[in-house]
């Protein structure tokens, strides 16, 4: 089973925060073809599998954000949700521009090696014992230096990001 966390920075304005829209809007984007274009113009992202330990690796920075709130869950899992009627579908978030720029702020400010000196035993340790420490370090510091020049281009550009869960 394969299960992504998708990412678009937007216009905040064109964003209509009804679930049966955003399941439209999210899933043409989805498509291979205008995911990869998209992609590659710097406006989407998306981890497979692995983005619920990049909120582990980003918790570990909760201590170094005293004083801006939860600002280290918006990366991942941080935003206003969005559900399915029935709670029958993974809901959709979406954070307003201000807080793209709070995300984009942490993930600048708190560096990866500070990050991983507190979460990277735990991290290495649910990849299981094949795997050395420095291959799991080495996709955990890809994430977040992607993350980090997603977040930091959505927050420049002023837009506001909508993240789908794929299961």
């Amino acid at each position: 089973m394969s299960f992504h966390m998708h990412l678009r920075a937007v216009p905040d304005s064109g964003v209509r925060l009804e679930y049966a829209w955003l399941h439209a809007f999210m899933g043409a984007a989805w498509d291979w073809d205008v995911h990869q274009a998209e992609y590659e113009a710097g406006v989407a992202e998306s981890i497979e599998k692995d983005f619920s330990a990049v909120n582990d690796l980003c918790e570990a920075g909760s201590e170094l954000s005293e004083g801006r709130g939860g600002v280290w869950e918006l990366p991942v899992f941080g935003g206003d949700l969005i559900s399915h009627s029935a709670d029958e579908q993974p809901p959709f978030l979406h954070l307003p521009p201000d807080a793209v720029r709070q995300a984009a702020a942490f993930l600048r400010d708190v560096s990866f090696d500070v990050l991983w000196g507190t979460a990277g035993p735990k991290l290495h340790a649910s990849f299981g014992p094949g795997w050395a420490e420095a291959d799991v370090r080495e996709i955990h510091a890809q994430h977040h230096a992607d993350l980090s020049a997603f977040y930091q281009r959505a927050a420049t550009a002023g837009e506001a990001v909508v993240k789908a869960f794929w299961y």
